[in-house]
């Protein structure tokens, strides 16, 4: 007996699924939308309690070390003595 209700069950949705499948390609449906859609806030009234953290967690950034990409130079003394020859 259970053996039929479940054939039967399963021709129905086989076969109601085959009518659906049907009459959506037979029938050009086209969906529009709208091409605006406004929302009104005004009867809406919303109320709430403002609430702070008990506390502060506060880092200090850790300064970076960058490996100089422009080295600095200390002895300019070469530089020197070519621009005293050519004041001579």
């Amino acid at each position: 007996m259970k053996f039929l209700q479940i054939a039967a069950l399963v021709f129905f949705a086989l076969l109601s699924g085959h009518a659906s499948a049907n009459d959506e390609k037979s029938e050009d449906r086209k969906v529009t939308y709208k091409q605006k859609t406004e929302i009104e806030f005004e009867g809406l009234e919303v109320e709430g309690v403002l609430l702070k953290p008990q506390s502060a967690l506060i880092l200090e950034r850790k300064r970076s070390n960058f490996n100089p990409l422009v080295k600095l130079r200390t002895d300019w003394l070469e530089e020197i003595d070519q621009s005293v020859d050519e004041i001579k």
